[in-house]
């Protein structure tokens, strides 16, 4: 079922056309601070090694912390990242987890945990954003 919340999530972030159509990221779940995405990995998110890219992960954990961090209008852009990947990608889906950190007046701190659909971690995002003095 679709709340009020998710489906201004995926009416918003249906613009971010990078993450959403050519990556594939879904947003499952979307409230203040919080967000949870989901990417079904195919052949175009792999590498040369046949793992999955690193830029693939990237964009799912960047798009789940977009939803969060921009959640009831404050526009919130990152100001800095960091991704430690963890593991490999064993299953066929990955999953993000954003969870806000500390959120202040003019800057934010998100952490953002990518699984696969095992169980295994995979990647984990830090992500420092600026909260813009303008409404999304």
């Amino acid at each position: 079922m679709e709340t009020r919340d998710l489906k201004w999530a995926r009416e918003t972030f249906a613009n971010d056309r990078f993450a959403t159509e050519a990556a594939g990221v879904i947003i499952e779940e979307a409230g203040d601070k919080i967000c949870r995405c989901s990417m079904k990995i195919t052949p175009i998110h792999k590498n040369a090694a046949g793992g999955v890219m690193g830029g693939a992960i990237f964009t799912l954990a960047d798009l789940t912390f977009a939803v969060a961090a921009n959640f009831g209008g404050r526009m919130t852009v990152s100001i800095s990242s960091n991704i430690s990947f963890i593991g490999v990608c064993k299953g066929e889906t990955l999953l993000s987890t954003a969870k806000c950190i500390k959120s202040g007046k003019s800057t934010c701190f998100y952490e953002i945990e990518v699984n696969d659909d095992l169980g295994n971690k995979v990647a984990i995002v830090t992500i420092t954003g600026f909260i813009k003095d303008q409404q999304f």
